[in-house]
């Protein structure tokens, strides 16, 4: 229930109608419901931390709806930024509307200042799609994004804080609200605000077809107002999305041959509801309700005529996974953009636990495991056909679980490093998914309950500001690239090294490089039979790592020449001591030979990690923290230390 008198404040709209470092030019389009007819209102515009006001105007009322535009600028707006580019600035934008030197309503929008564009234009390869934020390119890092729990009113507000976190704090600048969930809560839309996370926001349509004609076309015309009005305001608002998959379906996945053959008219019929739908209806709203935005028709999309491919627009790659191809075609598959491509994983041990207490069904065809399996059987085999493709086989269920992640793990940081390293071509990257609605098997980075698996881990290295990424091409020459996001060039010093697996340097190689701003570039190439030195595939890793000035951690990546079952991993002794810290504890874990994946864990306890399935090299040393409540006698005889050559 609302109640006010005389008049209220229905709408406030802070259009951004140009941006840049200078000035800003704003338009304050403001809604009013007045009750009567009202001679003189003020309303004002005020800058709220400083008091300033920006722009006022006295109106007369007339009973109804009423409209007033008051435009002001902002001569060197301090900027909004996505996550790593630069501060997520926002402005407390507060609307006064005063009747009688009486307040009748005041409402205040925290607004980010910011020069959006995507950019989907002809080259010489076909039509790009980046994004561009206040002129500069930026290469989006991110994932999608479903609702948090299958019973929405579950979901609080620390759990959405923790959600966006998880994304913000291994670099992610974007997430794709999935057109087959639901509008996402206002808070979620502040907390990406606030942490400079990007949302690609699709419109609720997926994967289907709907009879868009006559008063549910009208039905679909009011919800996309309601909520393009109601998220406008919102600088991490990238852009406006038809729908999920559609657009493919009719054209690439047979949908429309299908109607053709069953019945011409019908197939005429339904693209006209598609059409009036998504290439009028919907991007109709968005020009009128927030005309700086951009709309995309569908994701995957290339042209209004047909299907997506890996030219043109973005693109969803499952041939890995769904197709069954091998992983390394990761490295191989381009596009302008991958808005979807995953990979799945069980959750951890202590996850499954939870629905799957008794060890009766400790197996992952047990009726419990497959009630908790987003794809039916037909998952559970894909995921043992990949892992014993690409692993020996683990020992029991448990280990199945951990390697299973750090398959998970590896497919999907295979797939972000190629997508980087074919920077400006490829300018995006976001896998499927971030986040799950219930306890389950699936392609998710974070388990329901919050925890990271090794994917997630992984997807913090990959998407750092700087990525260091050896490869070894089908002509036998070992290169590394080093891929930048940073808007200023630096330079620093390149060590690539060929290491035997119990510590032996067979070659080190040391160059002093320059990275330019916003760049991809081979800064390392050598012949791989030259670097091995003699050595086979099987016995060596490569150890690439570059420090840059002024740098305080070093980007550092680990390279495999053969598959991971075809490692000679020798036994790693993983020696460990335990020191207290504030809110937990820091364990330093010393090995001595390589040490692959090493995953650590506190059980079924609210415990969180600075690091996890990380590498420590031959004779070294890793540091991490350990976040618990858990007291010291406790925590050292739960902590649990494992390594890949563990679980065979």
């Amino acid at each position: 229930m609302e109640a006010w008198d005389d008049a209220k404040l229905n709408d406030v709209f802070i259009r951004q109608q140009e941006v840049n470092k200078n000035h800003a030019t704003i338009l304050g389009e403001i809604e009013i419901l007045a009750d009567k007819e009202i001679e003189k209102a003020n309303i004002s515009i005020t800058e709220a931390s400083s008091g300033k006001v920006l722009a006022g105007q006295v109106v007369s009322l007339k009973k109804g709806m009423n409209k007033v535009s008051l435009p002001f600028s902002i001569r060197n707006p301090k900027l909004w930024w996505s996550n790593g580019l630069g501060k997520a600035h926002l402005y407390d934008f507060r609307t006064d509307l005063t009747i009688d030197n009486r307040t009748a309503d005041t409402e205040t929008k925290k607004v980010g200042l910011r020069s959006l564009k995507i950019i989907n234009q002809a080259d010489k390869d076909g039509k790009t799609f980046y994004v561009e934020l206040n002129g500069v390119p930026v290469f989006v890092k991110g994932a999608n994004y479903i609702p948090q729990d299958n019973f929405l009113p579950r979901v609080t507000r620390e759990q959405y804080e923790k959600t966006i976190l998880d994304a913000a704090n291994v670099h992610m600048n974007m997430l794709r609200i999935w057109g087959g969930g639901i509008y996402e809560e206002d808070v979620f839309y502040e907390l990406c605000d606030r942490y400079g996370i990007l949302v690609w926001q699709d419109f609720m349509f997926a994967c289907s077809l709907y009879p868009a004609e006559g008063e549910l076309l009208e039905n679909i015309r009011q919800e996309a107002i309601d909520n393009v009005k109601r998220l406008r305001n919102h600088a991490c608002i990238a852009l406006w999305c038809g729908n999920n998959e559609c657009n493919d379906a009719w054209f690439n996945w047979g949908w429309q041959k299908r109607y053709k053959k069953q019945n011409p008219e019908y197939e005429q019929i339904i693209w006209k509801q598609f059409n009036d739908q998504y290439n009028v209806t919907l991007p109709q709203v968005v020009k009128e309700y927030a005309p700086e935005s951009f709309y995309w028709p569908s994701s995957p999309f290339a042209r209004y005529d047909g299907g997506s491919d890996d030219h043109n627009g973005d693109r969803h790659y499952w041939e890995v996974w769904h197709g069954k191809k091998p992983i390394e075609m990761y490295n191989k598959e381009r596009s302008r953009f991958f808005s979807e491509y995953g990979f799945q994983s069980f959750p951890e041990f202590e996850s499954v636990k939870r629905y799957a207490p008794c060890e009766e069904d400790w197996n992952i065809y047990s009726e419990v495991m497959m009630s908790h399996q987003r794809g039916g059987a037909h998952a559970n085999e894909l995921i043992e056909t990949y892992l014993l493709n690409e692993y020996r086989k683990p020992r029991d269920f448990e280990a199945f679980l951990y390697m299973n992640h750090v398959l998970q793990g590896d497919a999907i940081k295979t797939a972000i490093e190629a997508h980087r390293r074919d920077m400006p071509y490829c300018m995006g990257t976001l896998f499927w998914q971030h986040n799950d609605c219930w306890p389950v098997a699936s392609w998710a980075s974070r388990d329901y309950y919050g925890r990271w698996k090794a994917q997630h881990y992984f997807t913090s290295k990959a998407y750092r500001d700087i990525l260091v990424s050896p490869i070894a091409d089908e002509s036998g020459i070992l290169k590394v690239q080093v891929v930048s996001d940073r808007l200023k060039s630096c330079s620093g010093k390149l060590e690539v090294s060929v290491i035997k697996l119990t510590g032996e340097v067979l070659n080190q190689y040391n160059r002093n490089v320059k990275i330019n701003a916003n760049s991809s570039r081979t800064l390392f190439s050598i012949p791989l039979e030259e670097a091995l030195n003699g050595a086979r595939k099987e016995d060596v890793f490569i150890h690439a790592v570059l420090s840059t000035d002024k740098e305080k951690n070093d980007y550092a990546n680990n390279y495999f020449l053969v598959k991971q079952k075809e490692v000679n991993y020798p036994h790693a002794m993983i020696t460990k001591s335990i020191q207290p810290i504030e809110d937990g504890f820091e364990v330093t874990l010393n090995s001595d030979n390589f040490a692959r994946a090493v995953f650590i864990a506190t059980g079924d306890v609210n415990s969180s990690f600075s690091d996890n399935y990380f590498d420590i090299l031959p004779g070294s040393s890793v540091k991490m923290k350990v976040y618990t409540d858990l007291p010291l006698t406790t925590f050292e005889k739960q902590l649990k230390v494992v390594s890949l050559s563990d679980e065979y």
